[in-house]
């Protein structure tokens, strides 16, 4: 442990242990160093105590170890893509995995050190405690007990974030299973892969594994990407299946076990349309692979907390229940970032981290809002979203409208020959107003802002399509999505106004 010194270290400085700081912060990720750096900024004593790696798992075994593979794995797939254009020939293979693993695990040790360890000094009111243990409320208050050293803080922010889950498949428990974390560990590649989930991480690391060199197979219950539009989810499917892998939608599981070249999935296959309704009639088959990756969701780190004893209520998901000023059922308690099992991005966390800091430091002024919170999948092509889906936008009471356009009436993806994807826009058919983007297109993650700020701005429809966007870049699709509303765009020439 240490004292306020401002660093990870232990400091043996002969000071008495800080145990009544103004804040203490339970977890060493994202939302904990926001919250500590916020409170640490307005002059408070602050002490952040974490039981894993510090860094949290964006840094460690998340964001950044699965992009950086990702990325290679998209160099590896665009050269040999390149016979799209006439006269152009590419290769590229991977030939040491092993190595790739090693240089990813470099990168994260080098960001973990130069944004999170080498922060803390500049820090001195922040003291880090490295536990041996979790922490745990014992009943008294805010009373923390870590490692046998009882806290008695003014103000708390619990930040422990979350962990994979195994699904309810009878015999899982008795196979081995990967996670995403184990999986981007892996320094040999399987020859195949058995990917259950659909979401996120199965969709991102299954074709990862797909582009190198690995026979994958991806299993879930609905369909790809459930939280994104249907149209999204069925475009997706066919773009996976084009580069090899095997993509079942509609599974009931039945039964998983191990035999002699790896695991046995027993299963159902349900026929299932685009909303992902399924029906009753199922087909019994067997789905056998190398390797299993588990990719069925996340649960808040709340187990150990003994959140009852200090009055904190949880969510069915296991989440810690707060207000939109990510205050708990406790007042002086606040939660932020993947515990609160909502909004499981690094940057949701961050922003909750530092609105959470000053809201326990400044009676609740900062209320939290995810209206025009975007998402991406990095999938290839990748998956960007803000505000409602049409379900959604319905379920609200709008009297909605939608626009689809395919990529192949956008120019910059003509021109690049890869006119994979679309971009669908909901809005509000009696004022007009946009309420949500969706888009599916190689660079969607970047695209996908400038609706954020669109939808920040409140604007229509006609304000988005009279908007002028430079010509042959991925933006211009939103444009011309926007147009769609109104106009045929088949009928528009090269950089129509």
């Amino acid at each position: 442990m240490s004292d306020c010194c401002g660093t990870k270290e232990s400091c043996d400085n002969g000071k008495k242990e800080n145990t009544t700081p103004d804040l203490l912060v339970i977890g060493g990720g994202s939302a904990a160093f926001s919250a500590a750096i916020t409170a640490a900024e307005s002059g408070v004593r602050v002490v952040i105590a974490e039981n894993g790696t510090i860094g949290g798992t964006c840094v460690n075994v998340g964001c950044i170890p699965s992009k950086t593979m990702i990325r290679a794995m998209e160099a590896v797939h665009h050269a040999n893509a390149a016979k799209r254009f006439d006269g152009v020939k590419g290769t590229a293979e991977v030939f040491n995995w092993k190595a790739l693993v090693a240089q990813k695990q470099s990168l994260v040790d080098e960001l973990r050190k130069a944004k999170y360890e080498d922060v803390l000094p500049s820090y001195p009111n922040i003291s880090y405690v490295d536990m041996k243990n979790k922490a745990r409320f014992t009943g008294n208050g805010t009373e923390v007990d870590i490692d046998g050293v009882f806290y008695h803080p003014k103000k708390i922010v619990i930040a422990t974030g979350s962990s994979s889950v195994l699904p309810p498949i009878n015999g899982i428990q008795s196979v081995p299973a990967l996670d995403s974390t184990s999986a981007l560990e892996l320094e040999t590649l399987p020859k195949s892969l058995l990917v259950i989930g659909g979401g996120v991480i199965g969709v991102e690391l299954g074709q990862m594994f797909a582009r190198a060199g690995v026979k994958v197979t991806i299993c879930c219950r609905s369909r790809l990407l459930p939280e994104a539009e249907p149209e999204i989810s069925a475009a997706l499917k066919m773009y996976l299946e084009a580069e090899g892998l095997t993509v079942c939608t509609g599974i009931g599981y039945q039964k998983i076990e191990p035999f002699s070249e790896g695991i046995k999935l027993t299963c159902e296959s349900l026929s299932c349309d685009s909303a992902g309704h399924c029906d009753t009639k199922a087909v019994d088959k067997v789905i056998t692979a190398e390797k299993l990756l588990v990719a069925a969701g996340r649960k808040a780190n709340t187990s150990a907390l003994d959140a009852g004893k200090a009055g904190i209520k949880l969510l069915k998901n296991g989440g810690i229940e707060i207000n939109e000023y990510m205050q708990s059922s406790n007042p002086d308690i606040y939660a932020a970032g993947d515990v609160t099992g909502q909004d499981m991005f690094v940057y949701m966390a961050a922003y909750g981290g530092k609105l959470a800091a000053k809201n326990a430091l400044e009676s609740n002024k900062h209320a939290y809002s995810n209206a025009a919170m975007p998402a991406v999948v990095f999938s290839d092509p990748q998956t960007a979203m803000v505000g409602l889906t049409e379900a959604q936008a319905k379920t609200k009471g709008h009297d909605v409208k939608t626009s689809i356009i395919t990529l192949d009436h956008v120019p910059r993806y003509i021109a690049a020959r890869d006119t994979r994807g679309l971009i669908k826009l909901v809005a509000d058919k009696k004022t007009d107003r946009l309420l949500g983007a969706h888009i599916l297109a190689p660079d969607g993650g970047e695209i996908v802002q400038t609706m954020v700020l669109a939808l920040k701005a409140n604007m229509t429809t006609e304000e988005l399509a009279n908007t002028i966007f430079p010509y042959l870049t991925g933006v211009e699709g939103l444009k011309l999505a926007a147009q769609t509303f109104n106009k045929d765009v088949k009928k528009l020439s090269c950089c129509a106004g």
